[in-house]
């Protein structure tokens, strides 16, 4: 499937599970604020979410999809890729279901070392974590599942089944704000938590429906240590800490907020990591998702010249929709999230809170999407200690960073720190990929560069322009919020693709070629 098509699928279903995601997160502001029960909730959900991110949708599917697409036959027949992937699902399943009994049973203990008990002290908030963690820690069961089974449809070049599952999670948690949500804010955070679970079921049936229809169907078979698992899990321990440098760093972040700042600081960086989330999602993941079996093929039949023209087109291309996005969220952060939250016990301050984090957290985004897209190019190879390496560096400079900035700074210091990290582990991948000669940025992409980081810079200054215009309209009726939105998002436009076009950082022509189809 070609780059550009595989990333449109699957950024075109993740641009709907964000917006989706957006009106849950917009309910869940105006159900539950930004307090005592969401807090509680957000560190609960929070710890699943951290190892799907690691061993999941991260560590497994960087291991497993290389494995899996090298054992396909040369049409597609599964063949020997079928038994690997039996074998990995009978050590795979035992492992998880005691790893979720130990985490429910542990839950106390570990919601402690995490958040110290929160500041305040409050023996309620730190029970009620912990109940909430152990309604939500079934989801990194189900949605482990899910990736193995999204992993095989991945190496077949179905993106977007696996795209469309997160869909079910932010459908889940939606009927749950709107029609099981309790008279309390703590009530309505329960109901989110079970919701988190259900949603891990729906989402293992969806991708079982999915592969039965792809003519895949998994025999459960005793658990066997065959040499393709051995190496399955040789590769997946580094990649966990390679893929999740991003998400310790945010647990690193959370961690701190709960004990060491405000009631509220933990919501703060949530609500900001959201919207920050949203075009690492629809470019980065997309990018990455689409870009490892594709380097995958072409590295394992020595096609050396066109696995770096791939890498370069791709991060010209995620560098031409992620650059403007940085922009706009640093510089219109405060209309942006007065717009899509300030509703109910989401107030003004608020409001100015999250901005700040948001702000902050931007700073990195060029940098965690650029993560994504450089990882594969270790991963195609089998090489999982160097990202880890460089991700435990990254690491280390997050947590530096947090203990200096967190102090004069509060939560933006936390979300300012994990942008700097993201840098420091995005300039290292690249740098140890152009020392061994597996990537070189070619002239077209550094021609490109400069040039959209130009039509960058005249998009900020006019939305820098037009934000106090724009502003008051975001803290009304539902109409004039949407107007301010669509003026804001469609000047922005308008003015980046306007002056990139100007500049030739990009020509249709190259878009359109691009597009076409090509095979491998």
């Amino acid at each position: 499937m070609n780059l550009v098509r595989a990333t449109a699928t699957i950024g075109g279903l993740t641009l709907v599970s964000r917006v989706l995601g957006f009106a849950r997160d917009m309910l869940m502001a105006r159900f539950v604020g930004a307090g005592f029960a969401s807090d509680a909730f957000l560190i609960a959900f929070r710890l699943p979410n951290l190892f799907r991110a690691l061993f999941a949708e991260g560590a497994f599917s960087q291991a497993f999809v290389p494995m899996f697409s090298r054992r396909l036959g040369p049409d597609g027949e599964l063949g020997p890729a079928r038994r690997f992937a039996e074998d990995a699902l009978s050590v795979l399943l035992p492992v998880l279901v005691v790893f979720t009994a130990i985490m429910i049973i542990a839950a106390g203990p570990v919601v402690l070392a995490m958040t110290g008990g929160f500041r305040d002290g409050t023996p309620e908030k730190y029970w009620l974590t912990v109940q909430f963690t152990r309604i939500t820690f079934p989801y990194l069961m189900l949605i482990s599942l899910v990736s193995l089974l999204g992993g095989i449809l991945n190496s077949l070049n179905r993106f977007w089944v696996n795209a469309a599952a997160p869909i079910l999670l932010n459908i889940s948690m939606i009927v749950a704000l709107l029609f099981f949500r309790g008279a309390t804010d703590i009530e309505t955070a329960r109901a989110q938590s079970v919701a988190v679970t259900v949603s891990g079921l729906l989402q293992l049936l969806w991708l079982m429906w999915a592969c039965r229809q792809a003519d895949v169907r998994l025999r459960l078979r005793l658990p066997r240590l065959s040499p393709d698992v051995r190496q399955l899990l040789k590769v997946i321990w580094p990649a966990a800490l390679g893929a999740g440098a991003v998400q310790f760093n945010l647990l690193i972040s959370t961690s701190l907020a709960a004990r060491f700042l405000e009631q509220g600081s933990v919501s703060y960086l949530y609500y900001a990591d959201r919207l920050n989330q949203l075009p690492l999602g629809l470019v980065g993941i997309g990018v990455g998702t689409a870009l490892l079996p594709t380097l995958s093929r072409h590295l394992g039949q020595g096609r050396l010249a066109e696995a770096t023209h791939t890498q370069n087109r791709a991060i010209e291309l995620v560098l031409l929709l992620t650059l403007p996005a940085c922009a706009a969220l640093m510089v219109s952060a405060v209309p942006l999230i007065r717009a899509l939250l300030q509703h109910g016990h989401f107030t003004a301050g608020d409001t100015i809170a999250s901005a700040q984090a948001l702000a902050a957290f931007s700073l990195g985004l060029p940098a965690y999407v650029l993560i994504k897209v450089l990882t594969p190019a270790f991963y195609a190879r089998s090489d999982t200690k160097t990202p880890v390496r460089i991700a435990l560096l990254s690491m280390l400079v997050n947590l530096i960073g947090n203990l200096v900035l967190i102090w004069p700074l509060a939560h933006v210091g936390l979300a300012l720190s994990t942008a700097i990290s993201a840098w420091v582990n995005a300039a290292l991948l690249y740098i140890v990929l152009h020392r061994r000669g597996h990537f070189t940025a070619d002239a077209r992409l550094k021609r490109a560069t400069v040039r959209l980081l130009g039509a960058t810079l005249v998009m900020a200054a006019l939305l820098f322009v037009l934000n106090p215009f724009l502003d008051p309209m975001m803290a009304h009726g539902l109409w004039r919020r949407i107007i301010g939105l669509l003026v804001l998002i469609g000047v922005g436009a308008l003015a980046y693709f306007g002056a990139a076009i100007g500049l030739r950082a990009f020509t249709l022509g190259d878009l359109k070629q691009q597009l076409v189809r090509r095979r491998g």
